[in-house]
């Protein structure tokens, strides 16, 4: 059923990640003596008091718009809660395997130069939320799947 409270954490997980779009990972690094921001999309650096974008991150981009899917589309299996429970899991998976991806690329712009914990934006913040959404996401289905186990029982 979708009006569960496993939908809304998985939902949540999703805008979690759809946010890294929203907010920077890294911002106001001194990169070549500019003002330089890392976002999912690609490298922003203040010219003549402008943001210009100045390097894409293409398969970041398209990854980011794939895992903020994944809960969407396990929203809709609730009839298969142990296929739900596996693709939590392996989106669980797939976010840790992305932080560290958004974790080198970062460290790739921003090179020798060491990070601030001021540095650091809401988007470094956002995949471990996300995790921490499909694990209560995990619980609700687990929870509704003793449920009907305990309904099976009584029949």
């Amino acid at each position: 059923m979708l009006q569960r409270v496993q939908s809304i954490y998985l939902f949540l997980a999703s805008l979690a990640i759809f946010a890294l779009f929203l907010f920077p990972l890294v911002h106001n690094v001194y990169v070549d003596n500019k003002p330089t921001t890392i976002t999912v999309t690609g490298t922003y650096q203040d010219v003549n008091g402008q943001q210009t974008h100045i390097d894409h991150f293409v398969a970041l981009t398209a990854v980011t718009g794939v895992a903020a899917l994944i809960p969407l589309v396990i929203i809709f299996l609730f009839k298969n809660r142990k296929q739900q429970i596996a693709l939590c899991y392996s989106a669980m998976l797939l976010i840790i395997g992305y932080s560290f991806w958004i974790a080198q690329a970062s460290k790739e712009v921003v090179g020798d130069i060491t990070l601030q914990t001021n540095n650091y934006g809401i988007g470094m913040l956002l995949c471990p939320l996300a995790i921490v959404f499909m694990l209560l996401a995990i619980k609700g289905i687990q929870r509704d799947e003793k449920l009907i186990k305990s309904a099976d029982r009584l029949r």
